[in-house]
């Protein structure tokens, strides 16, 4: 059998080649004796997938390797989003949940996400303990029970549930609603044919916006395109939302917790964008306390707006369930990623792509502008904050060559500035005087080398592309 090997967000691979049918129950009975060993496997499972080819099995055959286990099973509607199958298992109190999704990979890819009980996806040392068990499991030959799925439902071991509603009435306990009511807003909704179907289209529409909603019936395929959120992608919304025309459009990748946001020229905002966009809004309409929580390789135009109120700022390695570990130790304001992740105060330790196109609804009714003008107030307060982000293709053998280069001779100055500090929590991140960085991180499933950069001018941005490039060169 292939590996089975979880990555920041699970253990992703491709349909029929490595993500097969024998590997998924293996997989599932690994979770299912991990469970049992630390004696939360009595507190159930919710069990869920997105819109992807054989979700529906992959949940059916879950629920009978774990009633076979005789552990609970909570089986949500096929399609249900992400930050709803978190939300759930912390309401009802499980050990976690199963969720199939790849997420905003393309659709020959599955996924199979274990979140424990905390909401947030499972950290290090945990996804390490399943793959051990999975590789044991899977060498021992060891019969994996299954019990079929009228008995375990007969016996009360799987369950049926919706938790759309509840996760509703939580939505609309964190975002203020009457404040789009009174804006009369104009949305496009683009849920990508993934699970964001019905969701922030209905409570948009239960609030009075006028919206058009496209891609909103099921595809496997994704119209052949990647499920994500970005600005390729999102051609076709902003098209419609300058001809409509439109204030916002408004899009979730293929299981919703990620978030695509089009301003009403149809301008593509990038996430680091929305995040201080959100940011700010946030400090100014709430009274919220916590600290700020972001990735290593997000934006410092977040600490700007953060220093301005006192508030504290805490970095991770990047993958949200590094924001959820700080989450469980303090409140948090807001927990954001570049790469299109967001939760907030008192929600759910994992990235909602619904909560934040209805905050960033909610900013743009509050301001009653265009979000490039709340923007350019933002850049008028703290200063300009100019990113990229480089893919860059490694030849054979370069990778250990440059983290030895990183490691025991990392460079003194970069682009003719001096390196002021390096911090290794995730890659190499090299702060350069002036206030300027540039980080590299190297791909755990690629020969691949992503250069992320930030500069303080338009200038500095075009210099370090360059030494981005020069950076990664044999």
């Amino acid at each position: 059998m292939g590996k089975i090997t979880f990555g920041t967000s699970g253990w992703r691979a491709i349909l029929a080649d490595d993500f097969t049918f024998a590997n998924v129950r293996i997989a599932v009975g690994a979770i299912a004796k991990t469970l049992q060993k630390d004696g939360s496997a009595n507190k159930g499972l919710v069990v869920a997938a997105d819109y992807r080819f054989f979700s529906e099995e992959f949940m059916e055959l879950t629920s009978r390797v774990l009633a076979g286990y005789g552990i609970p099973v909570y089986l949500t509607p096929v399609g249900t989003p992400t930050p709803t199958v978190s939300y759930e298992l912390l309401r009802r109190g499980c050990a976690g949940s199963i969720n199939f999704t790849a997420s905003h990979n393309p659709y020959q890819y599955q996924g199979l996400k274990f979140n424990g009980m905390d909401g947030g996806p499972a950290p290090v040392h945990v996804t390490q303990a399943l793959e051990k068990e999975a590789e044991a499991l899977g060498a021992s030959g060891e019969a994996i029970p299954e019990m079929a799925l009228e008995t375990a439902r007969e016996k009360g071991l799987v369950r049926d549930i919706d938790p759309k509603a509840d996760y509703f009435k939580r939505i609309r306990e964190i975002v203020r609603f009457d404040l789009l009511r009174q804006a009369r807003m104009k949305i496009v909704v683009d849920p990508m044919n993934g699970c964001g179907i019905g969701y922030l289209d209905t409570l948009l529409q239960e609030s009075g916006v006028q919206v058009k909603v496209i891609r909103n019936t099921r595809d496997p395929f994704f119209g052949h395109h990647h499920p994500e959120p970005g600005v390729k992608e999102l051609v076709e919304a902003a098209g419609l939302v300058r001809t409509w025309p439109a204030h916002l459009g408004l899009a979730n990748d293929g299981d919703a917790d990620r978030f695509g946001i089009l301003d009403s020229d149809g301008t593509y905002l990038t996430s680091n964008e929305v995040l201080a966009v959100l940011l700010d809004h946030l400090l100014t309409t709430r009274d919220w306390k916590g600290a700020l929580v972001r990735s290593v390789a997000t934006t410092h135009l977040l600490d700007a707006i953060a220093a301005s109120k006192g508030v504290p700022v805490r970095e991770t390695p990047v993958g949200f369930k590094y924001i959820a570990e700080v989450m469980a130790k303090e409140p948090i304001i807001l927990g954001g990623e570049e790469s299109g992740g967001l939760t907030v105060h008192g929600h759910i330790p994992e990235k909602d792509g619904i909560l934040a196109c209805l905050l960033m609804a909610e900013a743009g009714a509050t301001s009653g502008r265009q979000l490039k003008s709340v923007l350019q107030r933002i850049y008028k307060e703290h200063g300009n904050f100019f990113g990229d982000r480089l893919n860059l293709k490694l030849k054979p053998g370069l990778r250990e060559t440059l983290v030895d280069r990183f490691k025991n001779n990392p460079p003194s100055e970069i682009a003719g500035r001096k390196v002021e500090k390096v911090l290794t929590i995730d890659g190499f991140k090299f702060f350069l005087s002036g206030g300027d960085w540039i980080m590299v991180r190297f791909s755990g499933t690629e020969p691949l080398v992503r250069c992320y950069i930030e500069s303080r001018t338009q200038e500095g941005l075009e210099a370090l592309r360059e030494a981005g490039r020069g950076l990664t060169a044999p």
